[in-house]
Parts: structure tokens; C-alpha cells; sequence
């Protein structure tokens, strides 16, 4: 039998339908639910060929790993994710590229928010380190509400080497950092952008922070001293698109 992982929710598992159907091996789904949205999502399901199964909430709790925010509906999917690399999507863009970079984000449910954000921005791709970081897991595709399946999520080796690459590849790589002496609003983001944020309380690491072209921080104005790096990733990624669409 084929390696398989299970993701849940209902916008995972509508976008996972969407996107790549044939990646999906079967549904799971609470008996008990009976509404509209379920039905919708059966029907979906109907349509690609995927096999529905009738399921309690303690199979489904079992399987989406004691999460009671499965929402009733949980998928088994192929393990198998397909491996991105950055010159995948710069090669085929049509406009200056838009990323994401996280330096050693290590919540999922910060990484499921930073997907959902990009996908609202028009972001391009999100990048990530494949050490010290959260992967791509079910809570983290559960959090990003279909923005898992619409945002590549590219994992790299080394992101201080990838940094430089983007250079070469003419992408401003700005660095989001709290004791910039520029803030965000000051920068011109109207062609290739790429935002590097850092993780959870320690921020952009030295060698991060050394090879970024700029670093900009985002004025704060209240008394908290920084913001949760999904909500950060959204002024600066909707700030590169707002000055792209004013030009």
C-alpha cells in the first residue's frame, strides 16, 4: 500500500479536491453532519471519484491526531508532495515575483496563517529552511484554509545560500526587522520582492539578517513592541502589492 497522511477541515480538504484530485483516496466523514456544507462537499467528492466513508467523531479524532477541529471531515491522501524548487516558479512568472521567506518559523498554526496570508496577498511562493522549522503538516495545511494547494511552499537547505540566489535572480530580499532604522512605507517594492521574516520571538537570524539587501521594520505605534509573524507577513506583503498597483 502506498504511503499516505491525512489532512482535515473542510477548506483543506475542498481545496485539496480542487487542486489535485487524484492525489485524494478517500473522504471520511461525520455521519452526524448532515448540512449544507457537508453536502456540498460530498458532492464534490461524487464528482472526482472519491470514495466517501461514513465515519464517528472518534474515528475521525483518531485519525486527524486528537485535533477536534477537524470540522467533521478528514482525507487520506498521498504522503508524497511534490518538490519545488525556486526556479520553478521564478521561471515561470509573468510578473515581477512576490515571496514569502520565513527564517525558522517552528509553529504550524503560524505557518498555516503565513500561507493563508500569502494566498490573500498574491504572493508567489512561500520559502522556507528545512532545519529548525515546522514543515508542511496537517495542522499547518488545516490553518492555511486551501492555501496549501494554491501558494507553493518551496523547503531549502541552506537559506542564507537561496538569499543570495534570489539576488541573482534580481529579487530585493527586505528583511523585517524591529530595530530598522527605515520602516516598510519608505521602500521601493514595485519589482521583484522577496520579505524575510524570522521566527517567533528570536527574529531574522545573523546570517539572515547579513545577507539581506535591506532591512525595513513596520511602525508601531500602540505599546506592544512586535506583532505575530503571520500578521507582520501581511502589512509587508500587501504594502509591495499596494505599490505595485498604484504605479
Amino acid at each position: 500500500m502506498a504511503e499516505h497522511r491525512f489532512i482535515y477541515g473542510f477548506h483543506a480538504v475542498i481545496a485539496k479536491l480542487r487542486h489535485s484530485p487524484d492525489d485524494v483516496r478517500e473522504i471520511f466523514v461525520d455521519s452526524q453532519r448532515q448540512d449544507g456544507r457537508t453536502r456540498d462537499l460530498i458532492k464534490l467528492a461524487e464528482t472526482h471519484g472519491v470514495r466517501l466513508i461514513p465515519s464517528d467523531a472518534a474515528r475521525l479524532d483518531g485519525m486527524a491526531g486528537g485535533q477536534a477541529r477537524h470540522q467533521g471531515v478528514v482525507a487520506r491522501v498521498n504522503a508524497t508532495l511534490r518538490v519545488l524548487k525556486l526556479d520553478d516558479v521564478l521561471d515561470t512568472l509573468s510578473e515581477p515575483a512576490l515571496l514569502l521567506v520565513l527564517d525558522g518559523v517552528q509553529d504550524p498554526h503560524n505557518l498555516g496563517a503565513c500561507l493563508r496570508v500569502a494566498d490573500a496577498a498574491g504572493a508567489h511562493a512561500v520559502i522556507a529552511p528545512k532545519d529548525r522549522a515546522c514543515g508542511l503538516n496537517a495542522t499547518a495545511i488545516k490553518v492555511a484554509s486551501g492555501a496549501a494547494e494554491s501558494v507553493p511552499f518551496i523547503t531549502v537547505t541552506n537559506l542564507a545560500r537561496s538569499l543570495r540566489e534570489l539576488k541573482e535572480r534580481d529579487v530585493l530580499t527586505l528583511g523585517a526587522d524591529g530595530e530598522a532604522t527605515g520602516d516598510l512605507y519608505s521602500v521601493n517594492q514595485k519589482g521583484a520582492v522577496a520579505w524575510v521574516l524570522g521566527a517567533e520571538g528570536g527574529g531574522l537570524r545573523r546570517l539572515t539578517r547579513e545577507n539581506c539587501d535591506q532591512l525595513a521594520r513596520i511602525p508601531m505605534h500602540g505599546s506592544v513592541e512586535s506583532l505575530n509573524v503571520s500578521v507582520a507577513s501581511g502589512i509587508c506583503l500587501f504594502e509591495a502589492r499596494r505599490q505595485r498597483e498604484s504605479s
